[in-house]
C-alpha cells in the first residue's frame, strides 16, 4: 500500500503514524493494512481511574435507605470533581498510546453523537466505557444500551419520565440527534415514544431499574404503528427506516472523509449498514473503498482540538506537570473531553478555528515542546520573524505550561529520516509559497527544531 494513502488512514481513524511503523505497513497490501486495523481493535479495554472511594461509601451501611445525607453528597461531588480530571487524562493517554487505535477513535466519535456529560465519576465513566464497548459493535444494540445509561437518564430527563407526567426529552433526542435527523419525525411521534420509555431509571451504582408501576402500559402510535411498545420496541421501529442508516452514515462520513458529503458515497454507505447495522463491516467498506483516498478527501479536514493535541503527543511523547493545564488548554482551544458544550455537541469543521485559537494552535508546539522559542531566521532576514520568548504567551494564555518532552523517542522514530522529508510525514497538504519562504528563512539547525516548525505552520492544522 502506498505511503501517503497509509499515512492519510492513520490520520483519519487514529491521530497520525510514526516512520518506523509506516515503513512496516508500505509492504503490505490495502486488505491486510485495514484488516490489522480492525483485529487490533477487537480487543476492549476499559478506561477507569479508581473509584474505590465511592465505591466504599456507596456500599456502606447509610445506603441502607438508598439515600445520601447532605455532607456525603458534597464529599462524593468533590472526590467525583478530582477524578473527572484523572479520567480526562487518562483519555488522551489512551488516545495517544492505544494498539486500540481504531476502536478509541470511533469512541470518540460517538461521544459527540450520543452526547452527554455527568458530575459522577461513577456514572460517566460506565458511559464511556460503554461507547468503547459498543464503538464498532450492533447499532441497535449500541442504542438500546445507551438508552439505559445512568449518565443518560440522567440528562435527558428519562428518569422523571413517568405516566402519569411524561417527559419528552429523550425521546425527541433519540430521533432528532441520535438516529433520524431533524424534520423525519412528528410531534405525535415524539409524545407517544416518550411513553414507551417512562419507568426507565437507575440505582445510585448507576446500575439500569425499569420501575414497571411508572411505566405505561396503554397502547402507542408510532410510525404508523400502534401497540403496548417498550423502548426497545421504538428503537426497533426507527431503526426500520432506512433514514436512520442514512443519517448515521452521514455523520460518519463528515468525520472520517470529508465535511461535504458525497451522496453518491453516503447512499453505498447506507447500503451497506441497512443490511444488519453492524457498524464494523459499515466501516471496514469505507476504509477499503478507493474514494476514501482519493485526493479530494486528503488533508481537507480541520483536526479537532483533540486531535491536534494528541497528533502532538504521538509525535513527541509529552506529559504535563499538572493535570490542569491540559484541561485548561483543551477550554482554550474550544474543545474539553467529558464536557460538551451542549446536546448537539462540538459542530466542527470550520467551527474549530477562530481569531483566537488559531494563534494559540500555531504557537503551541514551541510553547510545550520548545520552552516557547521558536527558531531564529537566518542571517540577512526579516527581524520580525525573530525568537518569540515565553513572557508572550504568559500575557496571553495565563500560566506558562510546565512539560515533561521525550525528545529520545522522537530521535529514534525519525532515525532514517531526512531532513528534506520530514514535510511528508508531518503535513497532510501542500504548503503554501509565503510557508515556504518562511521555512527558507528558518535555521533549520536540528530535526527536532524542523519538527516545531513544520508543526508551527497552518497545513499542520489539517488532516
Amino acid at each position: 500500500m502506498k505511503s501517503i494513502y497509509i499515512q492519510h488512514l492513520y490520520r483519519r481513524i487514529g491521530f497520525g503514524i510514526l516512520p518506523t511503523e509506516l515503513n512496516k505497513l508500505s509492504k503490505k497490501s490495502k486488505k491486510e493494512v485495514v484488516n490489522n486495523l480492525f483485529k487490533s481493535s477487537k480487543t476492549i479495554t476499559p478506561l477507569e481511574v479508581d473509584t474505590s472511594e465511592i465505591k466504599d461509601i456507596f456500599s456502606g451501611s447509610m445506603m441502607m435507605n438508598s439515600k445520601l445525607d447532605p455532607e456525603t453528597r458534597r464529599k462524593i461531588q468533590k472526590i467525583s470533581r478530582k477524578k473527572q480530571i484523572e479520567l480526562n487524562v487518562a483519555w488522551i493517554d489512551r488516545l495517544t498510546n492505544s494498539p486500540e487505535v481504531l476502536r478509541e477513535k470511533m469512541t470518540l466519535f460517538w461521544a459527540n453523537h450520543f452526547v452527554c456529560e455527568d458530575n459522577s465519576i461513577t456514572y460517566i465513566q460506565q458511559f464511556n466505557n460503554t461507547l468503547r464497548k459498543h464503538a464498532l459493535g450492533n447499532f441497535k444494540d449500541f442504542v438500546n444500551a445507551v438508552s439505559k445509561e445512568a449518565a443518560m437518564t440522567k440528562y435527558l430527563n428519562t428518569k422523571q419520565n413517568r405516566k402519569q407526567k411524561p417527559n419528552e426529552n429523550f425521546a425527541r433526542e433519540l430521533m432528532e440527534l441520535f438516529t433520524l435527523g431533524v424534520g423525519h419525525y412528528s410531534e405525535e411521534d415524539i409524545k407517544e415514544s416518550a411513553k414507551a420509555f417512562t419507568g426507565y431509571s437507575h440505582n445510585l451504582q448507576g446500575e439500569f431499574v425499569f420501575r414497571k408501576r411508572q411505566h405505561d402500559e396503554s397502547d402507542k402510535t408510532f410510525f404508523g404503528k400502534t401497540g403496548n411498545f417498550s423502548g426497545e420496541d421504538i428503537i426497533d421501529i426507527i431503526l426500520e427506516q432506512k433514514q436512520c442508516a442514512t443519517y448515521i452514515c452521514g455523520k460518519l462520513y463528515r468525520y472520517f472523509v470529508n465535511d461535504d458529503i458525497h451522496e453518491k458515497h453516503v447512499n453505498a454507505m447506507a447500503n451497506v449498514f441497512y443490511k444488519d447495522y453492524n457498524i464494523e463491516n459499515l466501516m471496514r467498506f469505507v476504509l477499503t473503498s478507493d474514494w476514501f483516498y482519493d485526493e479530494k478527501n486528503r488533508g481537507t479536514k480541520i483536526k479537532s482540538p483533540i486531535e491536534f493535541l494528541v497528533g502532538i503527543k504521538t509525535l513527541v511523547p509529552t506529559k504535563f506537570k499538572n493535570p490542569k493545564q491540559l484541561l485548561y488548554l483543551q477550554k482554550l482551544l474550544g474543545q474539553t473531553l467529558l464536557d460538551p458544550p451542549n446536546v448537539a455537541g462540538w459542530k466542527g469543521g470550520r467551527n474549530w478555528i477562530d481569531s483566537n485559537t488559531i494563534v494559540l494552535r500555531l504557537k503551541l508546539p514551541s510553547l510545550l515542546l520548545n520552552n516557547a522559542y521558536i527558531s531564529k531566521v537566518k542571517q540577512g532576514q526579516d527581524d520580525a520573524l525573530m525568537t518569540t520568548k515565553k513572557e508572550a504567551f504568559k500575557k496571553s494564555y495565563g500560566k506558562f505550561y510546565k512539560t515533561e518532552v521525550n525528545w529520545k523517542y522522537f530521535n529514534n522514530q525519525f532515525k532514517n529520516v531526512e531532513m528534506n522529508e520530514f514535510q511528508n510525514h508531518l503535513l497532510a497538504c501542500e504548503i503554501n509559497e509565503s510557508a515556504k519562504v518562511y521555512l527558507q528563512s528558518l535555521e533549520k539547525v536540528s530535526k527536532r527544531e524542523h519538527c516545531i516548525q513544520l508543526m508551527s505552520l497552518p497545513e499542520y492544522q489539517m488532516c
